[in-house]
């Protein structure tokens, strides 16, 4: 919803910027005109692309303005960049609007950063009266925690707050700080489950190293960060992947293994490989729907909430293709083979997989990638994060449409827990080796090979 919100934004400044510069700069000219509008027709569409590219609308809690905007000012000069190149090829270069041009493109980044200023205000103000906060628990010495306090009251506009410090070393439980110091680990374990933590700090040395992956095993299932923030007064780290929270260089032990720059070739893939996808398939997409509506009663399409990146819940849709039944709660059965809640309109669709083609849109909206792990049921993963080591890692990125896992035959019924277990094995190989290359081959080998199977039934 706030991401939502900040596009909006950010789109408003783009036009309001547009009017301005022409108030400043008016001309009759016709041609000029008409170029005005579909510079800013195209920008418009080329923010919504590329600034969620360039991580542009990430969570900005802990971020200094200054690289807030920083990060919007150059989102926007490449915004103008690919504008104008694609102007430039679909028409002669001397019908651009010069003065207008450049003035709108200094007029729009002077509003882009004094809305990043604005909203990190009203942000700072919510955040100081108690709302729009993250819960935090901290690991270490009480010395070191804190410290960590001090620095967290010291930032209030960031939005932690600090509920809970353990430390197996402390006497007993007590206070520091005014926060609750915990020294057993099913207290802590409890009230990170029971008080909606979303983030464990882990202080300390280098040369007091943390059992790291005790933290990271109890709460694979729980989408909390684990962040790492060592003492690096003395030391220098490169190279780690270290995130800047509060000024301080922290560590997520549990991040997304794809994120950053070397993303931004795959979220433009997806995008622009969707659309194609749904104008080229059109026809056959609305053929498919009206054979569904025909086939039983009931809606055209089927929608399920599964779990997406960082375990955010998202509607997934499929073309229907079983009759409309009910469900026993909290359980969902999975289809079999000659299941006869099935269509025979839903056993092709599901044979050739173009039941998942309504993916595409999920994809459009950010939902879901092309390639990535497929979302189980959410009833599934409750099923089998305790039965397959890392299975909730997968959802550390996006989902996908096909994947490794697919391409290899692991599809279909998993009737028993090898196969999920198979399957897990493929997602966690692709989300280890993953290039943007590697994509562009499952998705060959999805054409040539993956629409169709032994086990799409």
């Amino acid at each position: 919803m706030f991401d939502a919100v900040r596009q909006l934004l950010d789109l408003i400044c783009v036009v309001v910027g547009a009017m301005i510069a022409y108030a400043l700069v008016p001309d009759l000219d016709h041609r000029l005109f008409d170029a005005r509008g579909m510079f800013i027709a195209l920008d418009m569409a080329l923010v919504l692309l590329v600034f969620p590219m360039l991580n542009i609308y990430q969570s900005w809690r802990g971020k200094s303005v200054r690289s807030l905007v920083v990060s919007v000012l150059i989102g926007w000069v490449l915004v103008q960049s690919l504008s104008v190149l694609t102007y430039a090829a679909l028409h002669h270069v001397s019908h651009l609007p010069h003065p207008w041009f450049v003035q709108w493109t200094a007029i729009t980044a002077v509003l882009l950063a004094v809305s990043r200023q604005l909203i990190a205000s009203v942000l700072g103000r919510l955040r100081r009266a108690g709302f729009n906060q993250k819960r935090v628990a901290i690991v270490g010495t009480t010395s070191d925690a804190f410290r960590l306090v001090q620095r967290i009251e010291g930032s209030p506009n960031a939005g932690y707050l600090p509920v809970a410090i353990y430390d197996e070393a402390s006497a007993a439980d007590g206070m520091a700080a005014g926060v609750p110091v915990l020294r057993r680990w099913d207290a802590l374990t409890s009230l990170i489950r029971q008080s909606g933590i979303t983030e464990l700090w882990l202080t300390g040395r280098p040369s007091e190293p943390h059992p790291c992956d005790r933290f990271v095993g109890e709460f694979k299932h729980d989408f909390v960060n684990i962040r790492l923030l060592p003492d690096l007064d003395n030391l220098a780290l490169a190279n780690l992947g270290t995130v800047d929270v509060l000024g301080l260089p922290s560590i997520n032990l549990v991040a997304s293994p794809k994120s950053g720059w070397r993303v931004m070739p795959k979220e433009i893939f997806d995008r622009l490989f969707a659309a194609a996808v749904l104008l080229a398939l059109a026809p056959l997409l609305i053929a498919v729907a009206i054979a569904v509506k025909m086939s039983s009663p009931g809606p055209v399409l089927f929608k399920q909430k599964r779990k997406g990146v960082d375990g955010n819940e998202f509607w997934i849709y499929k073309f229907r293709s079983m009759r409309m039944h009910r469900a026993e709660a909290g359980k969902i059965a999975q289809a079999t083979k000659s299941d006869p809640r099935i269509t025979r309109v839903g056993a092709i669709l599901r044979r050739t997989s173009i039941d998942e083609l309504p993916q595409f849109f999920n994809v459009l909206k950010g939902d879901m990638s092309v390639v990535g792990p497929r979302p189980h049921a959410v009833e599934h993963d409750e099923q089998y994060k305790n039965l397959v080591q890392n299975y909730m890692y997968r959802y550390r990125i996006k989902p996908g449409i096909t994947g490794w896992a697919q391409v290899n035959g692991f599809r279909g019924e998993t009737d028993r827990v090898e196969k999920m277990a198979d399957r897990v094995a493929c997602d966690l190989y692709y989300m280890v080796n993953w290039t943007f290359w590697f994509d562009v081959k499952i998705v060959l080998m999805t054409l040539f090979k993956g629409f169709a199977g032994a086990n799409a039934y």
